[in-house]
């Protein structure tokens, strides 16, 4: 199921597979499951045509795979230049985002996004456009109830701001169809120190598991 030139949706396959082996031997009837997540329901390419500061257009691509769509809370990330392979990396990490998503317990299913533009050296007038062409695409394929992209590397709170006045536009509606937004237009308190407080949980639950003292001890 898996293509040669997939090496990152390989491993993933690999690592999780052998993590679930003594779960598929006891229950054997989630074999299938696996054999047909391994497959995204839809893999999705566009072109984005933006401008820069001097008037010059430039053209990059898109991407959105779509692992699992009953409402996945999928990640948008922008990633540097070629060299770029197909079907580019949202392939595996789409593929693990389902899995960690299914430890809520709830239906959100699982994909990834993102695009081969650097924002590096990029001024926030040019990310600005970027983010509006790229959204003139994407708005087609995601909403509340189908597809919800949050911001990963490349991607906080000023790029899901740019994204989400796009969609708002384009839609002329306003709908929770992005995570990770300002507080000013439905953003959520504890977004901020989501992943820190995320960090803190799995650190205490590894000191009373291994019985460790962090007393007078610094974390790098």
């Amino acid at each position: 199921m898996v293509l040669p030139h997939e090496p990152e949706f390989e491993q993933a396959l690999d690592e999780l597979t052998t993590s679930l082996q003594p779960f598929l031997e006891a229950n054997p009837e989630y074999k299938k499951a696996l054999e047909v997540v391994q497959v995204p329901e839809r893999v999705l390419q566009f072109r984005v045509v933006w401008e820069d500061d001097n008037g010059v257009a430039h053209v990059n691509r898109g991407f959105r795979v779509q692992v699992i769509q009953f409402c996945p809370r999928a990640i948008q990330r922008w990633s540097p230049p070629p060299p770029l392979r197909q079907p580019f990396h949202p392939q595996f990490l789409g593929f693990e985002q389902t899995f960690k998503n299914a430890l809520t317990g709830l239906n959100m299913g699982g994909g990834k996004g993102g695009s081969d533009f650097d924002p590096k050296g990029k001024s926030d007038s040019e990310i600005r456009r970027f983010c509006v062409a790229f959204m003139g695409e994407l708005f087609r394929h995601i909403g509340s109830d189908t597809d919800v992209p949050a911001g990963d590397i490349g991607t906080g709170a000023r790029e899901i701001g740019f994204l989400f006045g796009a969609y708002k536009k384009l839609r002329n509606e306003f709908t929770g169809m992005l995570t990770g937004k300002g507080l000013t237009w439905g953003g959520s308190f504890i977004r901020p120190e989501a992943t820190g407080y995320g960090l803190i949980y799995y650190v205490e639950h590894v000191r009373s598991s291994l019985l460790v003292r962090f007393t007078r001890r610094q974390i790098f």
